[in-house]
């Protein structure tokens, strides 16, 4: 099992420590999952992310080349963007969803931790005729996100660059707090702030400096727990739940990251065939009327009296204090207003279909 740098202050700081993705990580500090949700929807958070995988990509054909293994126009993005995009397999289901940097020398890509080793291996089986280099540099990058309405606040006043003139979804290399570091204003709370690529050797003192200037505007450090509630909230997907290699874009409601229009990529025929045909399936949100916990792979069943569905994630949102939850309903089945039944300890319990989003913030 491995640690991170920071596993001393995580424990120092009351962090339950648990595994994942190969890792040792807190799930939640002395404060509690409710409360480090609060504070990211309130006021800051701060994450040890630093099991997620980072590759570098360079080379002439490099942009060529990123085109075909993913899913989004990239040849439209400008030096300092980032995007959401998605690696699919030649049947159009999802291998993994990802972060893309367009830098100035080089493409960063930020892949989920469980998929790291998977992903590069993906990736480096199309490189032939290409000429790139991917570089998983993963071991020697640092990552932090630091989440809320006060995070750029907090980042800007240990920075000399204007930090709050970044656009949503822009990166920039600058100095914060000392350290020089790579952000991005990109996050996957629902909340506005920044992930930090920094050296791993920096990463203790800086964790130190930054939970100092931000005491006063009530920052906390965050846990897997948190991390996972807050992203729910927002209905943004999570790999091994709401997307996997059984899943396709457009039933996770993430048809807006595929571009049909650019040169061939992998996957392309087959999302085609979905988009013109129609999925069989939706995911949907929904909230309980009847008090109850909804949990993953709790059955859903429909207006017949039949399982036809499945929950991907579920909880009592800490922002609304609902129960809530998310799950795969068939076509014709998934209209907001619908009332359904989610199989809770062996009883069937009333819910009904909503929006998506749960939780939106205003900016």
């Amino acid at each position: 099992m491995k640690r991170t740098r920071l596993y001393e202050r995580h424990v120092n700081l009351g962090g339950r420590m648990v595994p994942f993705a190969g890792y040792e990580l807190p799930v939640q500090y002395t404060a509690g999952p409710s409360a480090e949700h609060r504070s990211v929807r309130t006021a800051a958070g701060v994450f040890d992310i630093d099991h997620m995988g980072q590759f570098a990509l360079s080379g002439e054909d490099a942009l060529p080349f990123l085109q075909y293994v993913q899913v989004a126009d990239v040849a439209t993005m400008s030096e300092w963007e980032a995007r959401y995009s998605l690696l699919c397999y030649e049947d159009g289901t999802i291998v993994d969803d990802i972060f893309i940097y367009r830098l100035p020398e080089k493409w960063l890509i930020v892949v989920n931790a469980a998929n790291r080793e998977k992903d590069f291996t993906w990736l480096q089986s199309f490189t032939h005729g290409y000429r790139v280099e991917l570089t998983d540099i993963s071991d020697e990058t640092y990552m932090l996100a630091v989440q809320g309405p006060r995070a750029v606040a907090i980042l800007d006043r240990m920075s000399a660059a204007d930090l709050a003139a970044a656009p949503p979804r822009s990166a920039l290399q600058t100095e914060v707090g000392g350290v020089e570091m790579l952000l991005g204003r990109t996050g996957y709370t629902g909340e506005d702030g920044f992930e930090l690529y920094l050296p791993p050797d920096k990463a203790v003192s800086f964790w130190d400096a930054l939970l100092t200037a931000g005491a006063t505007d009530g920052l906390l450090p965050c846990g897997l727990a948190a991390r996972d509630s807050l992203r729910f909230e927002a209905c943004m997907s999570l790999y091994g739940h709401e997307i996997d290699a059984s899943i396709n874009p457009y039933e996770a409601r993430l048809g807006w990251v595929v571009d049909l229009q650019k040169p061939s990529f992998l996957g392309r025929n087959a999302l085609l065939k979905v988009k013109l045909e129609g999925n069989d399936r939706f995911l949907v949100a929904f909230e309980m009327i009847e008090k109850a916990v909804p949990r993953e792979n709790h059955g859903i069943i429909g207006a017949e009296g039949k399982v036809v569905g499945h929950v991907t994630t579920g909880m009592k949102s800490p922002t609304l204090d609902k129960f809530i939850g998310l799950g795969y309903l068939p076509r014709g089945m998934h209209r907001i207003g619908s009332e359904i039944h989610i199989v809770i300890r062996g009883r069937p319990r009333r819910a009904q279909i909503c929006r998506r989003p749960f939780y939106k913030a205003s900016r």
